[in-house]
């Protein structure tokens, strides 16, 4: 039944409440009798607070960076500008042209995906719940699947940023998983802004913000996300590009 109304939801998305799920038809749909269902849900609201324990341990909400295609895509940026690596500038500027790329896809991956949706909206169902065993239960498995989800992104953070001789300034005293959960936080808003505000998805700037040697098109998207992270990063002192090392990236870009 769970499994059942799970796939249900992840496919229409979640609204603020449940009331666009039918307890008949996972029933149905779940192939099981009837007077099992009510034995082990006398009634439909006991299951209803089982399906939002579920949802809300993260099975299935978009979890962002980290998959195979977006490590696929940022290797092709920096193979696409690795004489960029030679320069402290262009260092920075070919973590910008990555964010540029990546942040424009997530957006429009999050945006039309049902589980982000979800994930979303049950955090607005998760404020309206009241006190109680419920909501406690709700809260605990959302801090954890957030935690588990900034976490995937700030590693990925931390792989590009070491894999371009960049890292956090010291000056800032903040680690990666508040790079992760800032540009987490500014994805989200706009995801949410998105559909009363469809510019955001379609403007785009012509615009050279973090040094490139050209412009570039960027999307509101992009420039939000870059906007925050570019401003922990530096090139680091301790690193020369020399030759040897761009050729050694060369190959492990190339053979990864």
């Amino acid at each position: 039944m769970l499994t059942t109304a799970l796939a249900m939801v992840n496919q229409a998305g979640l609204t603020v409440s449940l009331d666009h799920i039918s307890f008949e038809d996972v029933i149905r749909d779940a192939g099981v009798a009837r007077s099992a269902v009510y034995r082990r849900w006398p009634y439909k609201d006991l299951f209803f607070s089982d399906l939002l324990r579920e949802l809300a341990r993260g099975t299935g909400p978009a979890a962002g960076s980290g998959d195979i295609a977006a490590t696929d895509a940022v290797a092709r940026v920096v193979l696409d500008h690795l004489d960029w690596l030679r320069t402290p500038a262009h260092r920075r500027a070919l973590a910008a042209e990555i964010l540029r790329q990546g942040a424009l896809r997530e957006f429009e991956t999050f945006l039309g995906s049902p589980e982000w949706r979800t994930y979303l909206a049950l955090h607005a169902t998760f404020l309206s719940l009241p006190d109680g065993d419920l909501r406690t239960e709700v809260q605990d498995a959302l801090t954890t699947s957030e935690h588990a989800l900034i976490h995937r992104v700030a590693g990925t953070y931390e792989h590009v940023t070491g894999l371009l001789g960049l890292r956090l300034r010291p000056d800032l005293d903040a680690g990666f998983d508040t790079v992760a959960n800032l540009a987490s936080a500014t994805i989200r808003g706009l995801v949410v802004m998105a559909p009363a505000n469809p510019s955001i998805a379609t403007r785009r700037f012509q615009a050279n913000p973090f040094g490139a040697p050209g412009p570039a098109e960027w999307s509101q998207p992009a420039l939000g996300i870059a906007g925050i992270v570019m401003t922990f990063l530096e090139a680091d002192p301790a690193i020369d590009w020399t030759g040897e090392r761009l050729e050694d990236l060369r190959r492990t870009l190339t053979t990864t």
